[in-house]
């Protein structure tokens, strides 16, 4: 059948995987980085996006192409097309203030049940709030808002502001998915459709939803990207942008997580913990929920389910960081901590580095407790580091399964799921069989199904990536120690 391509721009990267679209067998990939940060122009993604593909051999024999990003960055644009401000992303927390105001105008248990979840600081909804209240010149200037899979996805059509969109900028062409919309904060998992009342309560400005062929006429409304369907061609991408070739498809593209779960295969009963930049557990389940205490946000995903998630901001940078204090490489930093006992003989770490969204503490630090000077050894350190990161993702999911989802089976990936120390260690802190896939780009992967999808109509059954299973060894005592610690921390 060809090839299909699936685009991963993450927080730090950009990744292009060319897969055979009859086997899901990888032809080739490519790859460009992101500069830190927890803003950036997004004419940076693009171009990292251009050299991605580069690397990648360009698109040559690719028949459909989706893209997947980074969840909640928010992306102003003006009538013209261009970017009004640097994109603000998921781990900028300067809006938690915003959060905590729309929490206290609308009341938690109302705002779950509106968009399946209780806004923080990540979400696009509380960026918005703040630049309202911020920098109100640029909030009268917006004529749309879109997401960052959104904002690629419109540029490889072929639009843009003038001189860099041969098509230029129309701004009701702008598409989303409903897993990417879903964790805007202003789109409900139940009802599909987003809550433009909702928007208008948090940006002061009244939103309708782009309708392509539409005469554009100011009507002082900001535009949201249209919702296209999972399997949903959203146009072709623009030959400029595909090297010439002509009449590659699009799909709908999806959040970086909704697509992870597509690359793994994820059904229901199954649970995913990501140990990336950002630590995330989610299950797919086939009905929406709420939690009205906010540790839970019930997205949607890219297949027609849900996916109820949970996430922290600490995970593998908890690892480097304890590496690099202890003077050693990962590799060692594994070594060390499977040279401790399950536990850490007491020792536990609280890993609340850059603070932390589960729980919502956007200005805690992070904290070491029981040590003694019998216990402070560098093999408990860095053994304590490694649970310490499982535990706070373990605690996000002990509230899904609270929402009433099963889990059947743990899926561990990201690059720190390669550890020995922490494959071993999510064993004895989960009471869940756990299974490590081979590593890959799973979210890139996850984009490639949805472009097979889109070309064939039929969701791809690819076979399953090579799995490793670590010997269940659940130790309660773990969670115990590090839940007694941990609740004593609010700031």
């Amino acid at each position: 059948m060809g090839l299909v391509a699936g685009i991963d721009s993450s927080t730090q990267s950009c990744k292009v995987a060319v897969l055979d679209s009859g086997t899901g067998a990888l032809v080739r990939s490519g790859k460009a980085a992101h500069p830190d940060g927890t803003e950036i122009d997004p004419s940076l993604w693009w171009e990292a996006l251009l050299e991605a593909v580069a690397d990648a051999g360009g698109l040559e024999g690719v028949s459909a192409l989706s893209v997947a990003g980074q969840q909640h960055g928010m992306v102003l644009l003006d009538a013209s097309g261009n970017v009004l401000r640097p994109a603000l992303l998921w781990n900028d927390t300067r809006s938690a203030p915003a959060a905590n105001d729309l929490v206290a105008e609308l009341g938690a248990a109302e705002l779950a049940a509106r968009c399946g979840s209780v806004p923080v600081a990540s979400f696009t909804i509380t960026k918005l709030r703040w630049v309202r209240d911020n920098e109100p010149g640029i909030a009268r200037r917006v004529a749309a808002v879109a997401l960052p899979h959104d904002w690629l996805a419109w540029r490889l059509r072929g639009y843009g502001p003038a001189g860099h969109g041969p098509l230029g900028p129309d701004l009701e062409e702008l598409t989303t998915d409903r897993s990417d919309a879903s964790g805007t904060g202003y789109w409900s998992p139940r009802l599909e459709d987003y809550d433009v009342e909702l928007f208008g309560h948090a940006f002061g400005r009244a939103a309708r939803v782009a309708s392509p062929g539409r005469f554009r006429q100011d009507d002082g409304h900001v535009i949201l990207p249209r919702v296209a369907g999972p399997a949903e061609t959203t146009g072709t991408i623009h030959p400029t942008h595909a090297g010439g070739f002509d009449g590659i498809r699009l799909g709908a593209g999806a959040g970086d997580n909704a697509a992870g779960a597509l690359g793994l295969g994820a059904m229901s009963g199954d649970v995913v913990v990501s140990l990336g930049t950002s630590g995330t557990v989610y299950a797919v389940t086939d009905s929406p929920g709420a939690d009205d205490t906010g540790t839970v946000a019930v997205f949607a995903d890219a297949s027609g389910a849900y996916l109820p998630i949970s996430v922290t901001l600490n995970a593998a940078r908890v690892l480097g960081t304890t590496a690099s204090l202890l003077g050693i490489d990962l590799e060692r930093f594994s070594e060390l901590a499977l040279a401790a006992e399950p536990g850490s003989d007491g020792v536990v770490l609280v890993p609340y580095f850059e603070g932390e969204r589960t729980p919502n503490l956007p200005d805690a630090t992070a904290s070491f407790h029981g040590l003694s000077l019998a216990s402070t050894t560098r093999e408990n350190v860095a053994r304590a580091a490694v649970e310490g990161m499982l535990c706070s993702l373990a605690v996000g999911l002990d509230a899904i399964l609270r929402q009433g989802v099963t889990a059947k089976r743990l899926l561990l990936i990201g690059g720190a799921a390669q550890s020995p120390a922490v494959q071993a260690a999510t064993a004895q802190v989960f009471d869940v069989p756990v299974q490590v896939p081979a590593p890959g780009e799973y979210v890139a992967r996850g984009a490639a199904v949805q472009a097979a999808w889109a070309l064939s109509g039929i969701r791809p059954e690819w076979p399953h990536p090579g799995l490793a299973a670590p010997e269940p060894d659940h130790r309660p005592a773990i969670r115990e120690r590090y839940n007694t610690a941990a609740e004593g921390i609010r700031f």
